[in-house]
């Protein structure tokens, strides 16, 4: 399939300057595309793909075994906190499935159909936005209950946790269906794009797109910023407003090391971001090389925005007293029933 790509990017490169009717953003999306297909060398893009698999292996060991505690037992999944956490948790499996599969698919150069790829892209908008929205309402929750205790059950019962769920679905469809929407109204693929399916160079080529394409591109940048800002103002307007009741004395408290935990998962969401915007404003105004970029924007999919996915479950849903209860709970239970007891003595 490279060859293959590499030819045909050759060929309209070529047939596209001698008839002088592309756009300088054609030929540039030509040339990135050569570069990407022909000079990125297949053993240091493998290398990427040992931090989504790592990353999937053992989210796959966690998430189910949390997502069945919460929804086998009644108590558990009457309480908001824990409704959110499954919804966040089943976001992120579906992000650590879906990115998984691309990026071998992307490694292995197996092409897919257009459609194929434009699903899968949507689908992985949609799982990681599902994330991060349902992490800020879960930060949401706990301002509440900490601030408002009397009322919280007034504010929040389950019943309303459940419409929250399905708007924030809504919401995390909406978002990336807007952007996609511009996408294919304003911006056409140059040949084999679509046919790859490499998150990174797609990025990329967004990242040099249309004005229209662009101003999406940030507007939906920084729509998820503004929600991991208002995750880290809770936690701060938390700590000013608990920090005399005594909770905070020992650094090794319960809501000392929580509160670490917590803000180390949630530095690693809105790392991604960052590191984003600084490699685009240094791309754009050409102070790193294109072949730089790549690399950064590989990193950046396959090691940062899969980070968090696998450190929730750990540093945050392992945290509950119930659920990590009901868990040795369960292992205990299957370490019983597979030692099969002593026969008597005759």
């Amino acid at each position: 399939m490279s060859i293959f790509c590499g030819s045909v990017i050759r060929m309209n490169a070529s047939l596209q300057r001698q008839s002088n009717v592309s756009s300088d953003l054609e030929v540039s999306s030509y040339y990135l595309l050569e570069e990407w297909t022909l000079n990125t060398p297949d053993k240091n893009v493998k290398m990427f793909l040992i931090p989504p698999i790592v990353c999937l292996v053992a989210g796959v060991l966690i998430i189910p075994s949390i997502l069945f505690v919460i929804f086998s037992r009644f108590n558990i999944r009457q309480e908001t906190r824990y409704m959110l956490l499954g919804n966040a948790l089943l976001c992120d499996l579906l992000y650590l499935l879906l990115y998984t599969l691309s990026a071998v698919l992307s490694a292995a150069h197996v092409s897919l159909p257009k459609e194929a790829c434009v699903l899968q892209l949507f689908s992985l908008a949609v799982a990681y936005c599902g994330g991060l929205f349902t992490a800020a309402a879960m930060v949401l929750d706990t301002y509440i209950a900490i601030l408002f205790p009397l009322r919280y059950l007034v504010i929040l019962p389950s019943s309303r946790t459940r419409k929250v769920i399905v708007l924030l679905w809504v919401c995390s469809g909406a978002l990336p269906g807007v952007f996609f929407l511009v996408l294919s109204r304003t911006h056409s693929f140059v040949p084999c794009v679509l046919e790859m399916c490499a998150i990174p160079v797609i990025i990329l080529l967004t990242l040099g797109g249309t004005d229209a394409v662009k101003l999406s591109f940030w507007l939906s940048a920084m729509v998820i910023f503004l929600f991991l800002s208002l995750i880290f103002c809770c936690y701060g307007i938390l700590y000013f407003k608990t920090r005399r009741s005594g909770i905070w004395e020992s650094i090794c408290s319960r809501a000392s090391v929580t509160f670490l935990m917590q803000n180390t998962v949630f530095f690693f969401y809105f790392s991604p971001l960052l590191v984003l915007f600084v490699e685009s404003f240094l791309y754009v105004n050409i102070i790193i090389g294109l072949q730089t970029s790549i690399w950064i924007s590989l990193t950046i999919c396959n090691v940062l925005m899969i980070l968090p996915k696998v450190l929730f479950p750990f540093l945050y849903g392992l945290r509950y007293r119930e659920i990590s209860a009901s868990l040795r709970s369960l292992i205990r239970i299957k370490h019983l029933h597979v030692v099969s007891p002593a026969p008597l003595p005759s």
